[in-house]
């Protein structure tokens, strides 16, 4: 058994959340940076230009990627051999999201409650999905979400009569639906699969995978592919003005379900789709 102080978490959820705000995944960066070359039109080349070049200037100037420095959302594979001590591990999290959100000057935007919505002040209580693994690490991926993207995810409970084609007819539907809303280019996470919740869950982990990582699944990879494909044909592109990128990624994860189901859920990304990730 290995003794892990709760202030070890709450010192990183403090760090990777700051992380995650200012400095966006190499992969994704790498993505972007290859869409600005991609791009034959003038005006969507140019959109892509200023997009790669806020990124620079965000990491050189410490300051946040985009406005919306989103939902606090953290994801922990807690290893069944640790023991934590010292404290709450709610609360240590919560302690961590504060701190990176007010000591680093990010903006604040929970509300307390859905419908009396008056802010809370330190971006808390953060959105915790908790999974417990094998062996005596902590696995932390800090995902803050802003809600551009996030309010043009959509879910759907298809019956397993329905076919691959019609299923992927949605999924583009809906991103035809987003528009520009969701600040493309976008990455698109889909889950497929569990019941209700886990359909949801899944998409949303899906958008923490590395762009440059595919499904494991040659079959699933196949549709990865395809749906890329066909959201880049819907020319909403760069800001909605139009282009060959309105997706940079699409990632697709799975579960088992129950024979008279099937779940599919799709959490839209916008093009600073961020994450950061830390071994404790």
């Amino acid at each position: 058994m290995r003794e892990v102080r709760v202030s070890e978490v709450e010192q990183a959820v403090c760090e990777l959340f700051q992380q995650a705000n200012r400095v966006l995944p190499s992969d994704l960066t790498a993505c972007i940076a290859c869409a600005c070359e991609t791009e034959t039109d003038e005006l969507p080349r140019a959109i892509m230009g200023d997009i790669y070049d806020n990124l620079a200037a965000a990491e050189k100037l410490h300051v946040p990627i985009c406005q919306d420095t989103g939902m606090a959302v953290l994801f922990c594979d807690l290893g069944q051999d640790v023991h934590l001590v010292g404290g709450d591990f709610n609360e240590a999290v919560n302690r961590g999201v504060a701190r990176a959100y007010k000591d680093g000057y990010l903006r604040l935007s929970v509300v307390g409650d859905p419908l009396r919505r008056v802010n809370t002040g330190d971006n808390t209580p953060a959105v915790i999905h908790l999974r417990l693994v094998p062996g005596d690490r902590i696995s932390l991926t800090a995902a803050p979400k802003g809600f551009g993207s996030e309010n043009m995810s959509a879910m759907r409970m298809f019956t397993p009569s329905a076919t691959i084609d019609e299923i992927e007819d949605w999924l583009v539907s809906a991103v035809r639906t987003a528009g520009s809303n969701p600040c493309p280019p976008m990455v698109l996470g889909v889950g497929i699969g569990g019941d209700f919740e886990q359909c949801a869950l899944l998409a949303k982990r899906a958008l923490c995978r590395p762009v440059s990582e595919k499904n494991a699944d040659p079959f699933y990879a196949g549709m990865e592919a395809r749906l890329l494909r066909k959201v880049n044909a819907l020319d909403i592109g760069p800001q909605g003005f139009g282009g060959k990128t309105t997706a940079l990624s699409v990632a697709v994860e799975t579960a088992p379900t129950h024979i008279a189901g099937l779940p599919v859920a799709l959490n839209v990304g916008c093009h600073v789709t961020r994450h950061a990730h830390k071994t404790i």
